[in-house]
């Protein structure tokens, strides 16, 4: 048996929903079918944003937004919204000083400098792939296509099919840029290598390809159980936002939809080109995997698209998977897991070594024993450009949204899985709030949410119970 450390693959896409990759889903991912046969997938795994840079500055320094800094999309605000806290721990950092050989190719989005060197990486490229998707003009020749119009704002492109090669995508391109990157470390043998891929797609605009899109049909795509909710008993910013698609008839979600999964077949084609060349390098037994995505997409649940302040699940539960030395095979688990949870759970599997930060190493659920799991996320909203305070807490079937702007939601996920249905004015519910509430006061003053826990002046004083509530 070899002493070499495994190797490690990281896969992230961009706004992809944990259903897409769930048993049956009628997402067509058949390379990611049968990397969850070699592995684990965790069925509620949750983001801790539902945006882009807060997420994955949290995904490689372990912390909460609120301590790493990173608050808002890095390219949308002044440098004061979204400025990275200097000299953090970055994990790949650690792998690197392990050894390792360390590349990165693909969307970014984690700090403004695009200066990788920094944070852990040998090799990368990311400035080419910067696409800002739905912030530019699109010129391809569309075969269809569908903006969005309200007086006075730009037309929004929402979706669209061409017909192109998948070589023309940016997609295609990166994982060439991971191949390249794979046969120049396997000619050193005896070093471990950590290779990260990072894909804009499945990010709207839902720019489909047509050889992808004509894998699904649009009219069978059937609404989503919560495509009639008004949103009624939840805040007015939610049902503000649903009236931006109220020129949209369900035929337009329907193709949307089609555009969206389309983009993740897309993606997965690319994932099995890069471990059909492990396996015929020998290299993928000594290989550990890694899928995720760094938040959702609403998709039409709760007539909502994209994703932002709505707190659902569609927006805020990801994909993860993970294969590899270490890891059982053809198995799954429904603890509630974090994406802080993986740069202990990588750093360990990887070098031995911990990793300090907010997340919990999951190797007691990869090792079958969940007994002493606590079964909790925790996640924090700073809106964008736009400022919305909210934190999530997700308790075994409870999941409470505290916001700063309006009521708050509590929602009891077993009974109520499309989250129609706010308890948080129901009586019997008050001692759930308030012990949510408090466990929500205890993780801000156990991560320094200080902006917070300080916040005793009167006119911040309208949660279940104050901060002191969560003291120890």
């Amino acid at each position: 048996m070899s002493l070499k450390p495994p190797n490690l693959l990281f896969l992230i896409t961009d706004q992809q929903r944990a259903d897409t990759v769930s048993p049956g889903a009628p997402c067509l991912t058949p390379h990611l079918d049968a990397l969850v046969a070699r592995g684990i997938r965790f069925e509620r795994c949750y983001t801790v944003n539902p945006i882009c840079s807060p997420t994955r500055a949290s995904l490689f320094t372990g912390l909460l937004p609120h301590s790493h800094g990173m608050v808002d999309v890095t390219h949308a605000v002044p440098t004061y919204r979204a400025s990275l806290v200097p000299d953090l721990d970055f994990w790949p950092r650690a792998l690197q000083e392990a050894g390792y050989h360390t590349g990165y190719y693909g969307k970014w989005h984690v700090e403004r400098s695009n200066r990788l060197e920094d944070f852990g990486f040998d090799a990368y490229e990311v400035a080419r792939f910067h696409r800002l998707a739905g912030l530019v003009q699109q010129d391809d020749d569309f075969v269809l296509r569908k903006t969005a119009s309200q007086p006075g704002y730009d037309d929004f492109l929402l979706y669209g099919v061409v017909d192109a090669p998948p070589e023309s995508t940016a997609e295609y391109e990166i994982y060439s840029e991971g191949l390249r990157f794979l046969e120049q470390a396997l000619a050193q043998p005896d070093q471990p290598w950590a290779l990260f891929l990072s894909t804009e797609a499945p990010h709207d605009p839902y720019i489909a390809l047509s050889r992808y899109y004509e894998r699904y049909d649009p009219a069978a795509i059937v609404p989503p159980p919560s495509f009639d909710d008004d949103l009624s008993a939840r805040p007015g910013i939610y049902r503000r936002i649903q009236r931006v698609w109220d020129g949209l008839a369900w035929d337009d979600f329907a193709q949307a939809t089609a555009c969206y999964y389309a983009a993740c077949s897309l993606v997965d084609e690319q994932i099995g080109r890069i471990i059909t060349f492990l396996e015929q390098a020998g290299q993928l037994d000594n290989t550990l995997i890694v899928f995720t995505s760094d938040h959702g997409d609403y998709m039409g649940a709760h007539r909502l698209m994209l994703k932002g302040i709505p707190a659902f699940e569609e927006a805020y539960r990801v994909p993860l998977i993970l294969a590899g030395p270490g890891i059982p095979a053809g198995s799954r688990s429904d603890a509630i897991v974090s994406l802080l949870d993986l740069a202990p759970t990588l750093v360990h599997l990887t070098t031995g070594g911990d990793f300090p930060g907010h997340g919990r190493s999951l190797a007691p659920l990869l090792d079958g024993d969940g007994s002493e799991w606590r079964n909790e996320a925790f996640a924090e909203c700073h809106g964008q450009r736009f400022n919305y305070t909210q934190r999530i807490l997700w308790q075994e079937n409870l999941k409470y949204v505290f916001n700063g702007f309006d009521e708050d939601e509590l929602y009891d996920l077993a009974a109520d899985p499309h989250e129609l249905y706010n308890l948080a004015d129901e009586p019997a519910s008050h001692p759930n709030l308030k012990s949510m509430a408090a466990r929500m006061w205890q993780i801000m003053h156990e991560t320094g949410d200080t902006n917070m826990t300080q916040a005793q002046y009167g006119m911040f004083r309208f949660a279940p119970v104050g901060p002191a509530a969560g003291r120890r």
